[in-house]
């Protein structure tokens, strides 16, 4: 019961901790810190790229986004009595969008990027990129925390519909081409 009762300075603490540890690791994994274009911009929004997920966002920030109100949404049913603090359930998110990031950039998920969807040229993503997707999955989980949740369906919703239209990709389709590749959908991706 004592963790539950922490402070919020001490769950800060912990989460940026988490991020540094996480970005260390990425590097030990041998991820680039920034594009090996040599700089770095707020926002690539080329898909078919060699330097997508390479820059601080792209089209696939708006899928880190929807992670947060995702994990807010499971950890709210989990505590339905409300004992876990907010900051508790921030580190809990963080945790998992972490380890998210660390998988995603092993060798068996980049290969299976290359092999099931149109990331032709995936190599991983780079510290910075990896580093604002914890990031923007930690802005979901604080609008989810904020917002109605009506307001957060529309949200998931709307981003999931603009981003598969703009780039024929989204949360969504990225989760099924990874788990249960469809060439129907890998086909219409191509365009």
């Amino acid at each position: 019961m004592l963790i539950l009762q922490r402070t919020k300075r001490f769950y800060g603490f912990l989460c940026v901790f988490l991020l540094a540890l996480f970005t260390v690791i990425l590097y030990f994994m041998g991820q680039v810190p920034i594009c090996t274009c040599g700089f770095i911009k707020f926002w690539h929004g080329i898909v078919v790229s060699s330097e997508n997920s390479q820059h601080i966002s792209d089209w696939y920030t708006f899928s880190h986004i929807i992670h947060g109100f995702v994990f807010y949404w499971i950890l709210t049913i989990v505590d339905k009595k409300r004992r876990l603090s907010f900051g508790l359930r921030l580190f809990v998110a963080l945790f998992a969008e972490v380890a998210w990031e660390v998988f995603e950039n092993t060798d068996l998920i980049i290969n299976r990027y290359r092999e099931a969807t149109i990331s032709l040229d995936y190599y991983g993503d780079s510290i910075i990129n990896s580093f604002f997707d914890v990031l923007a999955m930690a802005l979901g989980f604080f609008m989810a925390y904020r917002l109605p949740i009506s307001l957060i369906v529309f949200l998931a919703l709307a981003m999931e519909a603009f981003v598969g239209l703009s780039i024929r990709d989204n949360l969504i389709l990225n989760i099924i081409m990874l788990i249960y590749p469809v060439e129907a959908i890998k086909q219409w991706q191509l365009g």
